[in-house]
């Protein structure tokens, strides 16, 4: 059989980090003769090659390459090309992991859309990876229509005819941005490349030891020279006009001026931050134009002009004052409607606790930016307006798995409004509405099992901030937070408010025991009730109208087992016929049995609530919490009443008195 797919692997020290790596590949669903892996390791000290031969001696489609050390990943990377006989090759660090049909899914779109470079979506742990890049599938797409300069790694699958037609390998030694070299030239040459984002493919991982070779600080020096590398591929691959300034415009943007933004800029040493400034600058009026700046935001354009205008220290105060915005966010509304959870919310920015404001010039609306007056003269003569294109800004709501970071966009309405303030300025405040359907909110099929913790990002002006929703929330939002019962086969989806900062987060298919805790907080005792043989009680959960009757009843008592019974669900409220002849004399707990697609069968929660069938055969609900009779604690007895303190003269007479006396002793 054909082989499908090379994985490369550049494996250097790795340590335990390489065993999350080769599980990974051991998972996959391709079969081991559709698939081979190449670990080339470049001259490992550790344990790891003495690992990897062991693992080539048990896996066939294992292989393993030992060669002197070359620095960096570069070498390794085409060594692995040369032995490569896949159809396609998947480039893979040492210390990430696949999904477990990341392979499978991979080639299966990169042959179905002839694509000449496949992007699996990437997941990050600790690390930034791009998000609005895989936000849908995108069959056929190119630098011009898809933002595929956010996503420069490499671990992507390359067709491998493609590379060798056009002898494309790493640029080799110590270097930073190898990576963007090969990337930029395999996008320019590609007839196209496809985007798979419905499937997460690719765990970018940061080690804890923050051993990462990306993590380590780098030579301002050599780390721009590099860059020029890959600027160099751009100006022979593309003609000058605005194509080129649109992709010159991703390393002006991301490699430049956000690194002389906010916590990123003023977190490094001074000495390190005026080096890295110098060749920042060197490199933007070397080779980047003004068409390259158009395709900056606003608030990045304004960096690009005091870099260009050499105004060191308004760039600190920029960013020292950016440091200082917040994203914040309000959930206004939460209410199931039809095994979709309904979100209603608002966002702005502030600083320092209080609402970011705009200016206004007339019809123009302005940015407030803490600039001196030698700044603004300086942009103004290289024509950088302060215009806050305010009616573009934007709101997403992300749901994010909390412990693998696959993360989905939720459809979201909104629209931003102007809040006009005492002196002329305004405010800006984003109201928005999005659609949680539990079953198709991963990219069209069911969120897995797990926490799922909800992030707003508010987008404006060249600002994308990012933070959690439902800490600060309406008065009636509580009401509408409910657990529900959702999919086929059912199972549970409980929005529940986190410990501490009370965040709102989704537990799917009943990950934590926080449905007997909501229980307690929602199922009022006083509201059970038993008429005649038959036992009512409220749910602590939404059930929809077409949903049956899926949640079951039981009745438990210690040393004497659980009797189950026939339960009718009505809205909020279960129903089901009492046993009364064998529950007679006796206190029994109630539970519900609420369904899990992962368990395949019911799981079991204990309801606030007891049954107690008295000796003549009736019934009645009561709180779990009150004790039996036989064990209630005996009314106290009246304390004593203590005599009255004596008084002060009696207490000074019986002093005197026992000092006679040991006076006398002593003689």
């Amino acid at each position: 059989m054909t082989v499908k797919v090379s994985v490369v692997i550049a494996v250097y020290n790795p340590g335990k980090y390489v065993e999350d790596c080769v599980s990974g590949l051991l998972r996959q669903s391709l079969t081991p003769d559709e698939f081979e892996v190449f670990f080339v390791d470049d001259g490992s000290t550790d344990e790891t090659p003495a690992r990897l031969d062991q693992l080539a001696a048990e896996h066939p489609h294992f292989h393993v390459i030992h060669q002197e050390s070359s620095g960096w990943s570069g070498r390794p990377r085409n060594t692995g090309i040369d032995a490569a006989q896949g159809e396609y090759v998947m480039f893979h660090d040492h210390d990430d992991w696949l999904g477990d049909e990341a392979l499978e899914r991979m080639y299966a779109y990169g042959r179905a859309n002839d694509a000449d470079v496949v992007i699996g979506k990437m997941a990050g742990i600790g690390r930034s990876v791009p998000r609005g890049l895989f936000r849908i599938n995108r069959p056929r797409v190119t630098v011009e229509n898809a933002p595929l300069m956010d996503s420069l790694t490499p671990h992507k699958m390359f067709r491998r005819e493609f590379l060798t037609e056009h002898n494309m390998r790493f640029k080799e030694g110590r270097r930073r941005l190898e990576d963007h070299v090969f990337v930029v030239e395999a996008y320019l040459r590609a007839k196209s490349v496809a985007v798979l984002s419905d499937y997460v493919c690719y765990y970018h991982i940061a080690r804890d030891d923050g051993a990462n070779a990306g993590f380590q600080r780098f030579d301002p020096v050599g780390y721009f020279n590099n860059l020029r590398e890959a600027l160099d591929v751009v100006e022979e691959l593309t003609e000058p006009g605005p194509r080129r300034d649109q992709i010159l415009g991703r390393w002006l943007r991301a490699e430049m001026v956000e690194r002389l933004r906010g916590k990123r800029f003023l977190k490094n040493p001074e000495d390190h931050a005026e080096k890295l400034y110098r060749e920042i600058r060197g490199l933007l009026t070397e080779r980047f134009g003004p068409g390259v700046l158009t395709h900056l935001a606003p608030t990045q354009q304004v960096v690009a002009g005091l870099i260009i205008a050499d105004l060191y220290e308004d760039i600190r105060a920029l960013a020292a004052w950016e440091v200082r915005i917040k994203p914040t966010g309000t959930l206004d509304s939460l209410e199931w409607e039809n095994g979709r959870l309904n979100i209603g919310f608002s966002a702005e920015y502030e600083v320092d606790g209080v609402p970011l404001t705009f200016g206004r010039d007339g019809e123009r609306d302005l940015l407030e930016l803490p600039l001196s007056d030698e700044a603004r003269e300086a942009l103004a003569k290289q024509g950088i307006t302060l215009d806050a294109p305010v009616d573009d800004s934007d709101v997403d709501l992300v749901i994010r798995h909390r412990e693998n970071a696959a993360q989905y966009y939720l459809p979201v309405d909104s629209a931003p409004h102007r809040l006009d303030t005492a002196d002329g300025s305004f405010r800006q405040r984003i109201t928005a509405r999005a659609v949680l359907d539990p079953e198709t909110a991963a990219a069209g099929v069911p969120l897995t099992k797990g926490i799922w913790d909800l992030h707003l990002r508010i987008k404006s002006c060249g600002w994308s901030k990012e933070a959690r929703i439902g800490a600060v929330h309406g008065e009636d939002v509580e009401a509408g937070r409910l657990a529900a019962l959702t999919g086929e086969p059912r199972r549970l989806v409980l929005p529940y408010w986190t410990d501490g900062p009370g965040n709102l987060s989704l537990d799917v298919d009943q990950h934590t025991g926080k449905l007997e805790r909501d229980a307690v907080m929602l199922v009022d005792p006083a509201a059970a009730v038993v008429d005649g043989g038959t036992v009512r009680l409220p749910l602590p959960l939404h059930v929809a109208a077409d949903a049956g009757d899926p949640v079951q009843l039981r009745f438990e008592r210690k040393n004497a087992g659980a009797l189950s019974a026939d339960a009718v669900v009505d809205g909020r409220t279960v129903s089901a016929p009492l046993p009364l002849e064998k529950l007679t004399g006796m206190r029994w707990a109630v539970r519900i049995g609420v369904p899990s697609a992962a368990r395949g069968e019911a799981k079991w929660t204990r309801l606030p609530v007891d049954v107690v069938v008295d000796a003549d055969g009736k019934g009645r609900v009561i709180d779990r919490h009150t004790p039996p009779a036989s064990k209630r604690a005996p009314k106290p007895a009246p304390k004593k009443q203590s005599a009255p303190p004596r008084p002060l003269w009696r207490r000074a007479a019986g002093r005197l008195k026992r000092a006679l006396t040991d006076q006398q002793k002593k003689s």
